[in-house]
Order: structure tokens, then C-alpha cells, then sequence
């Protein structure tokens, strides 16, 4: 039986560790079958991806601080010579400050708002931008939200403005990239233990509170999250775009 992403090339950045929900979607799409191409931050994450991807079949790794307009731009033309089309790219980035994260939003700094947008929801405008024109044959976008980009949850702050960004963006990109056969989406993941989940302040509670209130009756498997990121780039999802995939044990419908 062929599997889901055999013979397609797929680009996933914001790989940090084992833990992060980057990490289990490239896992996920290694085991259907897609050759991979990863970025790194800084010569020490290069060395963390380069352990973590042992076993894949990995097209290449490359440097992308995607606030840096010359390294997206040196991303796109490494991507073109690897010499075939891109049909894929998964988009696990996101930042904001440790203390806009912790103090009331209302005392969000300019600069500290400015950064979230920019590393949060802007870079997915612009690897779009940088990679879209190598889909030659169609493609998909994936980027990650969550539920305080529509609720106010606490701690969560401007991440939550981030993300309302982000599935905004998501609903334009759609419109823009839709006639050249390009989809765009983003899942909605329930709380999962990530370093970048860490650093909002009480993330315990959220982790603790989910199983007793979500339908399910437990919190999110980083797996389920890669599954559905497999669903939406493989031609399973191949009429889905312009939407929000939650996976979440169905906490997005549950009220206090």
C-alpha cells in the first residue's frame, strides 16, 4: 500500500526539540513517505535537527530566521536546487516576550506587540511569499494557532492578538494562492506540553483543567496534530482550505 506523502517534498520549520509539535508532524511525515527540507536557528538547533531527523530522508537543512528578509530569500533558492517542485510546507513558528506574556495585554510594549506579530503571523505571509512560486504542480500550507486567537485565556495575551493575525492571514493567502491549486490552513491544537507553551505563565492549570472539561476527556497527543498536518498535505485533504482544524478533544466548544 503506497503511502500518503510518497514522493512529495515538504518543508517544515520551527523544529526545536523532540517535544515540539514541528518535530512530530516531520515525524509523521517521514513515516508517509515525504522527503523533508528543515531550517534551523543558530549552529546548536542545526546539531539538535540534524539528531532528531537520523532515519528520514531529508532533502536538506538550511539556516531561516524568517526576521531576516535575506535569509528566506537565500531559503528559497536553496528549496530550488534541490531540483524538483515543493508541495508542502508546515509552519510551527511563533514568539513573544516572557513578560508580555505574564503582566495584564493592556501593558503589551509596542515593541514586544511588533515582535509577536512579526515572527508569529507576518513570517507565514512571507515564506508564502518565498516558496509558493516552487509549488509548480499545487501545494499546502500548515500553520499551528490556538483558542485564545478567539477566547481570552488567561496569560495567553498578545499571542492571542498574534494568532487572530495568523488565521486571518490564513483566509487571505487561501484567496491569493487558491488558483494555482495552492491551499492554505491552519490547526487549532489543544494545550500540549512544548517549551514554547512553557513559557506562558499558569500553562500547568491549562493542562490540568482540559481532561476534566474537553469531551474527550483528556488533553491533545502531539500524534493527533501530526495526523491531521499528514490529512491536510496529502491529497486526503486536497479540497480543504481557508480553515481552522481544531485538535483539541473537542475543547473549542466547551463554554466555563
Amino acid at each position: 500500500m503506497s503511502k500518503l506523502m510518497e514522493g512529495k517534498l515538504a518543508l517544515v520549520l520551527g523544529i526545536a526539540n523532540k517535544w515540539s509539535l514541528a518535530y512530530a508532524i516531520a515525524q509523521a511525515f517521514s513515516r508517509e513517505g515525504a522527503t523533508l527540507a528543515l531550517t534551523y536557528l543558530g549552529e546548536k538547533q542545526r546539531e539538535t535537527i540534524g539528531e532528531l531527523a537520523a532515519g528520514w530522508d531529508v532533502a536538506g537543512v538550511f539556516p531561516c530566521d524568517v526576521t531576516k528578509e535575506d535569509q528566506v530569500a537565500a531559503l528559497t533558492e536553496s528549496l530550488r536546487g534541490l531540483g524538483r517542485p515543493l508541495d508542502a510546507v508546515v509552519h510551527s513558528l511563533a514568539f513573544a516576550n516572557r513578560e508580555d506574556l505574564s503582566r495584564p495585554f493592556v501593558e503589551t510594549s509596542k515593541a514586544g506587540f511588533l515582535l509577536a506579530q512579526e515572527v508569529s503571523s507576518y513570517s507565514l505571509v512571507a515564506v508564502a511569499r518565498a516558496t509558493a512560486p516552487l509549488m509548480m504542480r499545487g501545494g499546502s500550507f500548515s500553520t499551528l494557532t490556538y483558542v485564545g486567537s478567539t477566547r481570552v485565556l488567561p496569560n495567553y495575551n498578545v499571542m492571542g492578538v498574534a494568532k487572530a493575525s495568523l488565521e486571518a492571514a490564513v483566509r487571505y493567502l487561501a484567496s491569493d494562492l487558491g488558483p494555482q491549486g495552492i491551499r492554505v490552513n491552519a490547526i487549532s491544537s489543544g494545550p500540549v506540553k512544548t517549551v514554547s507553551a512553557r513559557g506562558v505563565k499558569d500553562f500547568s492549570t491549562i493542562l490540568e483543567e482540559t481532561p476534566k472539561r474537553a469531551p474527550l476527556r483528556r488533553n491533545t497527543d502531539p500524534a493527533e496534530v501530526a495526523d491531521a498536518a499528514v490529512f491536510l498535505a496529502s491529497d486526503l485533504g486536497r479540497g480543504v482550505t481557508a480553515n481552522i482544524l481544531f485538535v483539541d478533544s473537542g475543547m473549542q466548544a466547551m463554554g466555563l
